[in-house]
């Protein structure tokens, strides 16, 4: 199995994990999001709170270090990526990934 780095943000909560992408709009998306995926949204808001806690690990389009996943990811222990601009566009449900929450870098894993 091999790697390729796919996307790269700011590093929000360390941590490296492995998981399948779920694309996330908001709420109504709580019922088919599954534990142990890498929950992947524009940004996250209180109403996600049940989703995150499922969460392997956090890709967000924008936010910062004090951001809404910031916090909680660091609270529930999970490794958060935030900043990376285009995450939601360039990632899609099911892909396997690793995000490293230190350094930002998110790779895709190719079977």
């Amino acid at each position: 199995m091999g790697m390729k780095k796919i996307l790269e943000g700011t590093g929000a909560s360390q941590g490296i994990v492995r998981g399948r992408v779920r694309k996330v709009r908001g709420i109504e998306d709580t019922e088919i999001f599954q534990d142990g995926e890498i929950l992947v949204t524009n940004l996250t808001d209180p109403s996600m709170i049940m989703m995150m806690a499922k969460a392997a690990g956090i890709i967000t389009n924008i936010g910062g270090i004090t951001s809404h996943p910031a916090i909680v990811s660091r609270e529930f222990g999970i490794p958060c990526v935030v900043a990376t601009q285009t995450a939601t566009q360039v990632l899609e449900d099911g892909m396997i990934v690793e995000l490293n929450g230190t350094t930002g870098e998110i790779y895709i894993v190719e079977e």
